[in-house]
């Protein structure tokens, strides 16, 4: 093709059925949300890959967007900590579980009182929140 056919082309303009639509001048756009501030803002490491995750403070599940695997949050006072049975990795567990899995070795611990540490709200500093009443 030579360059003369290339300007004809240009010039024909846009294909038939094409229109432009116009946008309505009637109300501006709306503006965006305003991202939380960073107080607002928790973070947790994805139990499947381990990516660090950023959420809005409160959520219940954290969705990561890497492994698209759905994260179950727990609060401070809602955090166990024992040691590995076998190879002694510090492990997080929800209160009132009766075990639980390494994610190293993938060895069982059994919770009990010769194994249980404070929860992490109480080695942070902060005190146990009352448990939530049962209806």
């Amino acid at each position: 093709m030579g360059s003369k056919e290339m300007e004809e082309e240009e010039d024909e303009g846009p294909p038939p059925g094409w229109q432009s639509i116009p946008l309505p001048s009637s109300q501006p756009p709306a503006p965006a949300p305003a991202p939380p501030s960073p107080s607002e803002m928790a973070q947790m490491v994805c139990g499947t890959c381990r990516n660090l995750l950023k959420y809005p403070r409160g959520a219940r599940h954290v969705h990561c967007s890497c492994c698209h695997t759905g994260n179950f949050v727990l609060e401070a006072h809602e955090v166990g900590l024992v040691k590995c049975g076998n190879c002694e990795v510090l492990l997080m567990y929800q209160h009132g579980a009766s075990s639980v899995k390494c994610s190293s070795c993938c060895f069982v611990t059994e919770i009990g009182e010769h194994n249980r540490r404070p929860p992490w709200s109480v080695q942070q500093g902060q005190p146990p929140q009352p448990p939530n009443p049962v209806h």
